[in-house]
C-alpha cells in the first residue's frame, strides 16, 4: 500500500462504526467512509470536540451538522522537492456530499509527480491532469517545475483550483483551466497533435459533462486511457490513474495501464491501494487505488 504519510496539517485521529474522525488544520470532522465496518471505544477526546459532523441519510445523501467551523479555512501540504520543499496550500469548505475539497491521501500521489518532474531535467515537462476537480495535482505538478493543462467538466471547481494555485503562490504559474468534457478534450488534443510528458486522471465512477454527457466509469474509463495514451510524449515519464470504484481494484489498473502503455512505450507499471496512517489505535485506512506506468 501506499501510505500519505507526509501531513503535518491533517490526521485520522479514529475511525469506528462507520466513520472517520479527522483534523484539518485546527478543525475536527466526522465524516462517514464505507470502508470502516469496525467499531473503536472512541478513546479520542476529539470524538467530543468536534467542529463539524456530516450525518448520512438512509434514503442517500446526507447534511451537515456545524457546531464551531468557518464557511472557509485553509490547511499546508510540505512537498518534497529536489532542491527545496514546495508549500502548497489549500482553501477548505464544507459542501455537497461530505466533501472538504481536498483528498489527502493524493498526497503520495503528488510526490511520486513531483518526483518523476525533478528527476527528468526536462525543461518544458508538461503535464494534463483530468477530472482535476480543485487541483491538488495540478498545484504538486506546477510547484514541481511543469506546465499543467487543467481540465474539469465543473466550472466551480475549476475556480477553486485557481484560487488554490494563488494561495501556493502559482498564480502566474504556466497553467491553462479547461471547463470541460474529459473525453472531448482528450480528443481535440489528439487532432491538434499535442503531447504530454505526464498525465494523471481521477475519473469520478459516474458524472456529467458541462453539456449533460454521462459518464460511468466501467463503460467510458479503457477508451479513454486508450485515447490519452496517443497524448504521450516518445520520451513520456508518467501516466497515473486514480480509483475510488470498488470494481477497479489495483490489479485491473495495473492490467489496463500494462495493455495500453508498455507495448508501444515500454517502461514499467504499478499498482496499489493508497491509505492514510490512522492515530487510534494505530493502523492504515484504504482510500482508493492508484496505478502508475513510468518510463
Amino acid at each position: 500500500m501506499w501510505i500519505a504519510d507526509g501531513w503535518s496539517d491533517y490526521e485520522v485521529i479514529d475511525t469506528s462504526g462507520g466513520e472517520k474522525l479527522e483534523r484539518w488544520g485546527d478543525y475536527i470532522l466526522v465524516r462517514p467512509d464505507p470502508q470502516v465496518i469496525w467499531n473503536t471505544p472512541h478513546d479520542a477526546p476529539q470524538w467530543k470536540k468536534k467542529n463539524a459532523h456530516y450525518h448520512r441519510s438512509s434514503k442517500g445523501g446526507g447534511q451537515w451538522e456545524f457546531f464551531d467551523l468557518p464557511e472557509q479555512w485553509t490547511i499546508e501540504y510540505e512537498l518534497g522537492g529536489a532542491d527545496a520543499p514546495s508549500l502548497l496550500k489549500f482553501n477548505l469548505k464544507p459542501f455537497q456530499f461530505k466533501h472538504t475539497g481536498l483528498f489527502p491521501e493524493q498526497a503520495v500521489n503528488w510526490e511520486w509527480m513531483a518526483d518523476r518532474i525533478h528527476s527528468s531535467k526536462k525543461k518544458d515537462f508538461k503535464v494534463l491532469n483530468l477530472f482535476a476537480y480543485t487541483g491538488g495535482a495540478t498545484v504538486a505538478c506546477a510547484a514541481a517545475g511543469a506546465k499543467v493543462t487543467h481540465v474539469d467538466a465543473a466550472k466551480g471547481m475549476v475556480a477553486w483550483a485557481k484560487e488554490n494555485a494563488a494561495s501556493s503562490g502559482l498564480a502566474d504559474a504556466p497553467v491553462r483551466y479547461f471547463v470541460d468534457d474529459c473525453v472531448k478534450l482528450v480528443e481535440r488534443e489528439i487532432r491538434r497533435g499535442n503531447t504530454y510528458d505526464g498525465i494523471v486522471m481521477d475519473p469520478p465512477s459516474y458524472g456529467r459533462g458541462p453539456k449533460g454527457e454521462i459518464w460511468k466509469i466501467e463503460e467510458k474509463v479503457f477508451d479513454l486511457i486508450a485515447s490519452s495514451v496517443k497524448l504521450l510524449s516518445k520520451d513520456a515519464s508518467f501516466f497515473l490513474i486514480n480509483s475510488y470504484t470498488t470494481g477497479l481494484q489495483p490489479a485491473v489498473l495495473r492490467y489496463m495501464l500494462d495493455t495500453l502503455i508498455t507495448p508501444k512505450l515500454g517502461g514499467k507499471v504499478e499498482a496499489e491501494e493508497i491509505g492514510l496512517p490512522v492515530t487510534y489505535p494505530s493502523k492504515i485506512l484504504p482510500c482508493g487505488a492508484s496505478g502508475r506506468w513510468s518510463s
